[in-house]
């Protein structure tokens, strides 16, 4: 039976709720497999309608979402007309997320893992194919780093797009340069720091209160598409005085090491996920 691949389709950028690390972000590079019987051009599926076809189901199921395994012992939650509200019991404390839900992906899982997510995919994708297609498979990879790396959290209050969504997040690689030479050793100290953390904005902070014996941040906002509202344990969360886009990100990193060395210049590639990214320098 003939078969169509497509490599590196597209990235998927989101986040997922962990019991034991907490909220996490996600970028998963999309590869694709069609299996099925030829139509009357002797093709399977034309590539110029794949990428497009298979990306809208993407955009509309996980991507910019919070991935919530909705048969978690850890979780409760609360649907209303509109909008979702859940209590997350993590190791680091309790987190509280409220949001439209458009903002969410609730997975029949326990716990979120690549493959659930690869088969919820799949179930969405197959409906959209053509009736010569027979199977869709779809594998979710991490991008093949090989040095500094970490996992951000965050939400773009005036995004227009699906970056305003309060809890959606990135794998990303950093690069910093003193002097033109790679700093290797501060980029793994940062990528320790920010393992899996929460960037927030100090414009969106609303409240400090501790919750459950937990000093707690709570993060509020209404954008374009809705209230959103983020409680989490202060200890996993960093704090900009700027918003969280990847400019400002590696803005904040630039300024903090040319502060630590005010003779050295420094240079920050800080990564947004796969493959993109901004360029900040201090001098």
């Amino acid at each position: 039976m003939p078969r169509l691949f497509v490599e590196e389709l597209t990235v998927i950028d989101c986040a997922s709720l962990d019991a034991g690390r907490g909220l996490l972000g996600q970028s998963w590079l999309v590869d694709l497999e069609l299996e099925g019987e030829l139509d009357e051009q002797g093709m399977l599926f034309d590539f110029g309608d794949v990428k497009p076809a298979i990306k809208a189901v993407i955009d509309r199921t996980v991507d910019h979402r919070l991935l919530v395994p909705a048969n978690a012992p850890e979780l409760r939650m609360e649907r209303g007309r509109h909008e979702t509200r859940l209590w997350f019991r993590t190791e680091h404390g309790e987190l509280y997320h409220r949001s439209p839900d458009q903002a969410l992906c609730l997975l029949d899982a326990a716990t979120v893992n690549v493959a659930e997510v690869e088969q919820t995919l799949e179930q969405a994708a197959r409906a959209e194919m053509p009736e010569n297609v027979s199977v869709v498979r779809l594998q979710l990879r991490e991008e093949d780093i090989g040095g500094a790396a970490y996992r951000y959290v965050h939400g773009l209050r005036q995004h227009a797009g699906n970056c305003q969504r309060i809890a959606h997040g990135h794998r990303s690689r950093i690069r910093i340069f003193r002097n033109g030479e790679r700093w290797e050793s501060r980029e793994r100290l940062l990528a320790e720091r920010w393992r899996d953390i929460y960037l927030g904005s100090t414009a969106d902070l609303t409240d400090q209160i501790e919750h459950q014996g937990v000093d707690c941040y709570r993060f509020q906002y209404r954008s374009a598409q809705g209230e959103f509202e983020l409680l989490i344990p202060s200890s996993r969360c960093d704090l900009l005085h700027t918003e969280s886009t990847v400019e400002c990100i590696a803005e904040h990193i630039a300024t903090e090491l040319r502060d630590e060395d005010p003779s050295a210049a420094i240079e920050v590639r800080a990564y947004e996920g796969v493959r993109k990214g901004a360029i900040a320098q201090a001098r």
